[in-house]
C-alpha cells in the first residue's frame, strides 16, 4: 500500500487526529482537500454565518498554504449548505472576498440537512503548481 502525501496546516493537526482525517493529500500532481468548516482553533464553529464562512476560508486558505499553493489554483470547488434557502444569499455575499476573479473554478452546490453544527463546508480539488509537488 502506497503512504499517503498529507498535508497538515500549522496548529490544526490534533483536529485532525481526533477525528481522524487528514486535511488534504497530494497525489498525480493534484491536492485533494477534505471539507473545511468555520470552526475555530479547538474545533467549535463561530456561532455567526459570514463569520463561519470568513473561518472555511481562512482554514482553507491554511490547508492550501501549507501544499505550496493558493485559491488561484483550485479547479473544482463544492459547497454544502444547511438550508440552502435561507443561506445561501448571505454565503454568497462573502464569497467575492476569497474567490478571486474570473475565470472561476469549477462549482458544486449541495443542499444538507446537517454538519455536524455548521452551516457551511468547503471542499476543493487543486491543480499543484510544478514547484509544490
Amino acid at each position: 500500500m502506497a503512504i499517503r502525501d498529507v498535508v497538515f496546516p500549522p496548529g490544526r493537526q490534533a483536529l485532525y487526529e481526533r477525528n481522524r482525517y487528514s486535511p488534504a493529500v497530494r497525489a498525480n500532481g493534484f491536492l485533494f482537500v477534505s471539507g473545511q468548516v468555520g470552526s475555530r482553533e479547538d474545533g467549535s464553529p463561530e456561532p455567526e454565518l459570514e463569520a463561519q464562512v470568513r473561518r472555511a476560508f481562512a482554514n482553507l486558505n491554511a490547508v492550501l498554504g501549507a501544499a505550496g499553493c493558493t485559491f488561484d489554483d483550485v479547479v473544482d470547488v463544492t459547497v454544502f449548505l444547511v438550508d440552502p434557502e435561507r443561506t445561501f444569499e448571505r454565503v454568497w455575499a462573502v464569497v467575492p472576498e476569497f474567490w478571486g476573479h474570473a475565470p472561476y473554478p469549477a462549482l458544486t452546490g449541495i443542499g444538507v440537512t446537517w454538519l455536524y453544527g455548521f452551516d457551511v463546508e468547503i471542499k476543493v480539488i487543486v491543480k499543484l503548481p510544478a514547484d509544490a509537488h
